[in-house]
């Protein structure tokens, strides 16, 4: 047994980390069977009064009981991914701002895409994916040739893991035979010489397969609907890895089972305090029905923020 004074900010959280005992209830219980009686602990904990605290061996004791509500079933639940016949209609909303010199620029825009699961095979799902009813802030040439680029190539064909992890993006196999009418009709859009530099790109990146793949890869829709979410949870926690503008981020996450529910919610956050995120999927499937996530980060001395979302439709 050890004695302790209770500092300012004092949690049994918190100091249950500290001595590694699971189930922080434990040390009111251990407190108020060794204490005098003027010194029980009723409900908080008051700063500047003593708190005797377990040994090793009581620890050890405790912990062996398993009953720490970070151990609970609803804390560490088994993520399905069964997305056979699915076909669904999402919206995604991006708000992108920047502060410089305390000033603050937003630009926002939205769009809709569909999610169809097309078969299983090898053990691969496979999903066609489109999108559509763009709508932009601040509407510009180049945004719309950008958007009649991405809708002329699709749908494109997304292959995932059992766990819907990305395992390769393609165009379809029409796609890339009717490819010199596609660029053709852009052509004939957008005809003027800056357009015809930035239509050759198009074509150059998404006929070389393997930039195409890396490139969809840096896509938010594509990395965040089918992130490593569904990795298995230990301790109330998962993880698992994210690249966002170019930044490696470990993202911890936690979940909660909804009672008489049949959603899942997953808290997520990174040692950086610039990430957070929140998915909210069905019970039973798997599936996502929204996602929120708001990154920031510092480019020159400039903030640039993020906060994007996707809702399902219907």
């Amino acid at each position: 047994m050890t004695l302790h004074f209770i500092r300012q900010g004092d949690t049994l959280q918190s100091i249950a980390e500290q001595i590694n005992l699971e189930n922080p209830l434990y040390i009111k219980e251990f407190h108020n069977q060794h204490c005098a009686r003027e010194d029980y602990i009723v409900e908080n904990l008051v700063a500047g009064r003593k708190l005797f605290l377990p040994d090793h061996f009581a620890i050890q004791n405790y912990n062996s009981r398993n009953d720490a509500p970070f151990k609970s079933p609803e804390r560490n639940p088994n993520i399905n991914f069964h997305p056979e016949n699915l076909n669904i209609q999402y919206k995604v909303s991006i708000t992108e701002s920047s502060f410089v010199d305390h000033k603050k620029t937003e630009n926002s825009f939205s769009y809709q895409f569909s999610l169809k699961w097309i078969e299983n095979e090898f053990n691969h799902h496979i999903f066609h994916l489109s999108r559509n009813n763009f709508s932009i802030q601040n509407q510009t040439k180049i945004g719309d040739m950008a958007i009649a680029c991405f809708q002329s190539i699709d749908p494109i064909e997304i292959q995932t893991n059992p766990k819907g992890e990305i395992i390769s993006i393609n165009l379809l196999k029409k796609t890339i035979e009717n490819f010199p009418e596609i660029k053709a009709n852009l052509l004939d859009r957008f005809p003027d010489q800056y357009a015809k530099i930035y239509i050759d790109e198009f074509e150059y990146a998404v006929l070389n397969q393997e930039l195409f793949q890396k490139k969809m890869k840096q896509d938010w829709l594509i990395k965040t609907y089918f992130a490593s979410l569904r990795n298995d949870f230990k301790n109330g926690k998962s993880h698992f890895q994210i690249i966002l503008e170019n930044e490696l981020l470990d993202i911890n996450q936690t979940a909660e089972v909804l009672e008489n529910n049949d959603e899942i919610i997953l808290s997520q956050d990174s040692e950086k305090p610039d990430f957070k995120g929140k998915y909210i999927l069905s019970k039973a499937a798997g599936l996502i029905n929204s996602l929120e996530i708001n990154h920031s980060y510092i480019d020159f001395g400039i903030v640039y923020s993020s906060d994007f979302k996707i809702d399902k439709l219907g």
